[in-house]
């Protein structure tokens, strides 16, 4: 069985944000799926809740593990969801994680911060979408540019969901999580306040700090990021070699 990945996007964009990744694994032979998260994409009209994300992050794992061994990919808001999924009560049916621009813990001054400039921008007379297509234009290559708008932007859902992700608490979950574990940051990344926190957590994951990059590490340097993206597949393929091979070791991980 091959191994299956599941896509999560971050906050305010959708399922497009990862057409790069999508493109280039197809043409590796992987399958692979995006979903939209509650309020984002092609779910706009929906609200946002915790429940509904992590349930909709469920329901495609539990489709793709039907197909072989799932690598859960997450990028900022979906980066934390996946991490809270992953490091949850109930140890889901996931074989590894890469958890991209999400090392802070979502609270305190930090957040209230960050939300605060997202209203103030959000009451620009264009809601702050000239300054997003300038920094785009100023930081993204023009091959991945457009991704993160093509499933239009979810303006009236930012506030809510930062908020809700406030409530999730990373710190148990990062450190519950044994399967392979990758975090993968921008060298100019401002979520990277709590990076060593995590690896504290987490002592078995790997850190991938981008050189020249930002936040948006997937679409500035697509390339890099397709790359990890094969390490873990080829880390978990590895895994699922040596269990079929040693069925003490695949019923331990299976307990």
């Amino acid at each position: 069985m091959s191994v299956q990945i599941v896509f999560v996007h971050g906050i305010r964009t959708s399922a497009t944000m990862w057409r790069s990744q999508l493109e280039f694994l197809a043409d590796q032979g992987i399958a692979a799926v995006a979903v939209d998260l509650p309020g984002h994409g092609t779910r706009m009209n929906e609200d946002f809740t915790l429940h509904e994300a992590l349930h909709t992050i469920n329901v495609a794992v539990r489709d793709a593990a039907t197909r072989g061994p799932v690598l859960l990919v997450g990028h900022s808001m979906g980066g934390l969801l996946s991490l809270a999924y992953v490091g949850g009560a109930e140890t889901p049916r996931v074989a590894g994680l890469v958890a991209a621009s999400c090392t802070s813990l979502p609270r305190g001054a930090g957040l209230a911060a960050y939300r605060a400039i997202a209203r103030a921008v959000d009451r620009l007379p264009d809601r702050g979408m000239w300054l997003t297509g300038r920094f785009l234009a100023a930081t993204i290559p023009i091959e991945t540019r457009g991704d993160f708008a093509a499933g239009g932007y979810a303006l009236d859902t930012q506030d809510t969901a930062l908020r809700n992700l406030a409530t999730l608490d990373l710190a148990t979950a990062v450190s519950r999580i044994e399967v392979p574990l990758w975090f993968v940051n921008g060298q100019w990344d401002q979520l990277r306040v709590n990076e060593a926190l995590f690896r504290r957590l987490a002592p078995h994951a790997e850190l991938i700090v981008v050189p020249r990059t930002t936040h948006l590490v997937t679409a500035m340097r697509p390339q890099i990021f397709n790359i990890v993206l094969r390490l873990a597949v080829a880390t978990i393929e590895s895994e699922a070699t040596a269990s079929a091979a040693d069925p003490a070791q695949a019923a331990s991980r299976e307990r």
